[in-house]
């Protein structure tokens, strides 16, 4: 089996397992599936779930597309080479209830082809970030301990370094740098090494996007019953708008696929059913929205520092000494 095969059958089977457990946690939903092909070579399967129990909108998109290297993606992707190929997974999924978070994560391989059609470049990329709400440390915690567990079967540096490359890209940096949520970890051409060859780096794509169920999943099931009121909601909807703006604004692979004649359905599955934008919209000091703007201001070591739940039962128990 070539590199090619080898990762298309990766990435497929990671959309499969990815579906079932999704649908497994809403107990109603299920995807709808939209096979599509590219007019200038390849396709992908689209699969979307909406109007569920617990998923208010969804997509796990697979892609594998290809095609003659532009002047416009010389110029504005800095890609060099006569020929390109990118196979990967895409997914975000929306919450009905505002205190269950979005969730995001790519896998991909990238390769560029000389016009003999011979391999001249290979990279690989991808990541999962959290968005939440209303801000859970425990879930963070969670959420994180389960990719740096990953990362550490692999390499013991890839967890604070792809957490760092996670923090500084879902920025909006024209928000006094405001990130999109907790982070997570994101990593971005990576290329084999006589260390790390091909097979390391697709072992660890596959590996990380076999992660999502425990890493988000398990919150969405401590989360999904929770009670909310429309304040929540609306809280919800604000924070998506920072979604989109980031999406729409900053985001590379959006970038990409538009540059690259993408299926605008399948790039813009990423937004959320419902958004609002209200002018200058401040959370009142002190709330849990307050707190979870405020988390979002800074990067955060999630699993290395003093949680406020901590914090506030040691002081309980130095007040009962």
């Amino acid at each position: 089996m070539s590199v090619k095969e080898h990762w298309i059958s990766i990435i497929h089977q990671m959309q499969d397992n990815i579906c079932a457990a999704v649908e497994a946690c809403d107990g109603k939903a299920i995807f709808f599936e939209d096979k599509w092909d590219r007019p200038e070579g390849g396709g992908g399967k689209t699969r979307v779930i909406a109007n569920g129990n617990v998923f208010e909108k969804g997509g796990v998109n697979t892609s594998i597309v290809f095609g003659d290297v532009t002047d416009a993606m010389k110029t504005q992707l800095k890609i060099n080479g006569a020929k390109w190929f990118a196979c990967g997974l895409s997914l975000v999924i929306h919450p009905l209830n505002p205190f269950v978070p979005t969730v995001h994560c790519n896998y991909r391989m990238f390769e560029l082809y000389n016009e003999k059609e011979e391999v001249i470049d290979r990279w690989f990329g991808g990541g999962t970030d959290l968005t939440p709400y209303y801000l859970f440390e425990e879930d963070a915690r969670h959420f994180h301990q389960t990719y740096k567990n990953v990362c550490d079967q692999f390499d013991p540096s890839f967890y604070p370094t792809f957490k760092n490359t996670c923090d500084n890209y879902f920025v909006n940096w024209h928000r006094n740098e405001e990130r999109r949520g907790i982070g997570g970890i994101f990593y971005d051409y990576q290329r084999a090494t006589e260390k790390q060859d091909v097979d390391f780096w697709m072992n660890f794509g596959n590996r990380c996007g076999n992660a999502f169920a425990e890493a988000y999943i398990t919150i969405v099931e401590k989360r999904k019953h929770a009670a909310y009121t429309e304040a929540n909601k609306h809280w919800q909807e604000i924070r998506r708008g920072r979604y989109v703006e980031f999406n729409l604004v900053h985001d590379r692979g959006t970038l990409f696929g538009l540059k690259t004649n993408g299926r605008i359905e399948s790039i813009l599955m990423s937004l959320p059913p419902t958004v609002r934008f209200e002018y200058n919209y401040q959370p009142a000091f002190g709330t849990a929205e307050y707190k979870m703007q405020e988390a979002c201001l800074h990067p955060r070591d999630w699993l290395n520092e003093t949680t406020d739940e901590e914090k506030d039962e040691w002081a309980r128990r130095s007040n009962t000494c």
